[in-house]
């Protein structure tokens, strides 16, 4: 593994956690779009070599809006940085 790729944040509110990030990060974010297939709105913050990417669920029964119903909002995933995925998979199941 090279490093932390981005770290996904799932929120109930975007624009809100927006101004949270905006304000720790000291930076705008850099990108938001929407993944209509994945039921979500997410927003990019550039942090050094990671990122911050928030998760607004655009639907009640999202992917994002189970897991803030489970578990709060909160980290959601991290996403490591590979240079092979099938080598890095081989290495971390011995």
């Amino acid at each position: 593994m090279k490093r932390i790729e981005h770290l996904g944040i799932a929120v109930k509110d975007l624009e809100a956690a927006e101004k949270i990030f905006i304000d720790v990060l000291g930076t705008q974010p850099y990108k938001r779009e929407e993944v209509g297939d994945e039921n979500v709105i997410t927003s990019f913050f550039q942090t050094g070599e990671s990122k911050v990417e928030l998760l607004q669920s655009t639907s009640d029964d999202g992917p994002i809006a189970r897991h803030i119903s489970k578990r709060g909002e909160g980290l959601h995933h991290v996403a490591f940085h590979v240079d092979d995925l099938e080598e890095e998979i081989e290495r971390l199941e011995k």
